[in-house]
């Protein structure tokens, strides 16, 4: 049986470093195989480990947080077949979810029989509590998934901010164990240790909840966990407050969907959470704030020049939202029929809500059950335009169009390319400005 284990953390946070020096002192005679995937950091080189008897085989090819739902997992099992390693190091993208890649591995244990042995994320001392002030729920999301923390540059920090460092941690993860000693006094075996004791309690927790697909976090089946995630009537680091979210975007297994067309939750996300934040001009400029200020804390000597860029977007940000909260507000609690669950940010923001033909991530088209559901919806609440994804095929739409006597048009969702996009006569602002006239003339 392989073991996995996953080493996550943010760019730059050391986990090349934590894997080679795990290499070098703790899994010598032992056959590796390593899944890496990094920006900016030096890849392992196998060349070094030779003489300690150690095999590791990079992958470098795609990005692990892309494709988790499909090429991972065959790759998974092909490693696995193919080198039939001893133990399997995953180090995922800086930006990617732990609970994502989790959870993969988990699917692909069931058919392959491979020890999910401990996950990791190694967070810089120095920088921890800016990150979790500006990258909100995907930095928190590797801390509270974490089964230990292991804390890098420890000796460049002094004590007090150590401590608060520590405590910040603690506040997103109660129980996972926390190596703060700088890595120069522990040999391999003793952060191999915790890394496996650590895992324990993070096991029993999965095994005990499940992942949100909304917001990441921790959710019991009955009730949510204390400690283990961000509180739902509190804002998230992405800006957008859980309470109404899950109002739109997450119920229970046993209740219908706020839109009233019948499915379940599982019917909606297929176990997804939503990242399409940027279709909210209020969430978006939330967003853009975050980048800027944690852009000038890295390079503050050209603050002057990221303020000024700021402020211009700001300005257009903000006439855009108070465009759309004007235009919408008569469209308060309306219905509209859209091409996949896109448009929930928007719909929240602006009072308005979403019937989506397909899920998040628009690869399959609706069975006749579902197109029946929209159907016998739209009908009873006198919806007269479908609405089809600019860039994509509008044939799903003119069906259900056809059969509610009612008419197309289209919204961007900013991912697929038109002509004009490529042709620099569409950008951001214009498309968000096209989607907005779109909804204020369906009636």
């Amino acid at each position: 049986m392989a073991k996995i284990d996953i080493i996550s953390g943010f760019l730059g946070a050391g986990k090349t470093t934590l894997i080679q020096k795990l290499l070098k002192e703790a899994l010598k005679g032992e056959k590796v195989v390593l899944i890496e995937n990094e920006f900016g950091e030096i890849g392992i080189d196998g060349g070094f480990l030779k003489d300690a008897g150690i095999e590791v085989t990079e992958m470098n090819s795609g990005c692990i947080c892309c494709s988790l739902v499909g090429d991972f997992g065959s790759a998974l099992k092909e490693v696995v077949t193919q080198y039939d390693p001893d133990r399997i190091i995953i180090e995922p993208s800086g930006v990617g979810k732990l609970s994502d890649v989790i959870k993969a591995v988990q699917g692909v244990a069931e058919d392959v029989d491979l020890d999910l042995n401990s996950f990791v994320t190694v967070a810089d001392a120095k920088k921890c509590k800016m990150y979790i002030k500006n990258f909100g729920e995907f930095y928190n999301n590797q801390v509270e998934y974490a089964g230990s923390i292991i804390l890098s540059r420890t000796g460049d920090v002094a004590e007090d901010k150590l401590n608060e460092s520590v405590a910040l941690l603690r506040e997103h993860n109660e129980k996972a164990a926390i190596i703060t000693t700088p890595w120069d006094e522990l040999s391999g075996e003793q952060i191999l240790k915790v890394m496996e004791d650590g895992n324990d309690m993070a096991k029993e927790l999965l095994e005990e909840e499940e992942i949100c697909p909304v917001c990441g976090g921790h959710h019991d089946h009955e009730h949510e966990h204390e400690h283990h995630h961000h509180d739902h009537d509190e804002e998230c680091g992405c800006g957008h407050d859980h309470d109404h979210e899950h109002e739109h975007h997450h119920h229970d297994h046993d209740e219908e969907c706020g839109c009233g067309c019948g499915h379940d939750h599982e019917h909606h996300h297929h176990g997804e959470f939503d990242p399409h934040i940027w279709m909210s001009p209020k969430q978006a400029r939330i967003q853009m704030k975050n980048v800027y200020e944690a852009i000038v804390k890295f390079d503050s000597e050209n603050k002057d020049f990221y303020e000024k860029n700021y402020k211009e977007l700001d300005k257009k940000f903000e006439e855009l939202d108070k465009k759309y909260a004007e235009v919408l507000a008569p469209q308060k609690d309306k219905y509209f029929i859209v091409p996949h669950e896109a448009f929930g940010y928007l719909a929240r923001d602006y009072e308005i809500k979403q019937v989506p033909i397909e899920g998040i991530n628009s690869d399959s088209e609706p069975d006749l059950n579902k197109m029946k559901e929209l159907t016998n919806f739209a009908k009873s609440h006198k919806i007269n335009t479908v609405f089809y994804e600019m860039g994509e095929s509008d044939k799903i739409a003119n069906s259900l169009a056809k059969e509610i006597n009612a008419k197309t048009a289209g919204l961007s969702t900013i991912e697929a390319k038109t002509q004009d996009i490529e042709d620099g006569k569409d950008n951001y602002f214009s498309l968000l400005e096209k989607n907005l006239d779109a909804i204020s003339q369906a009636k």
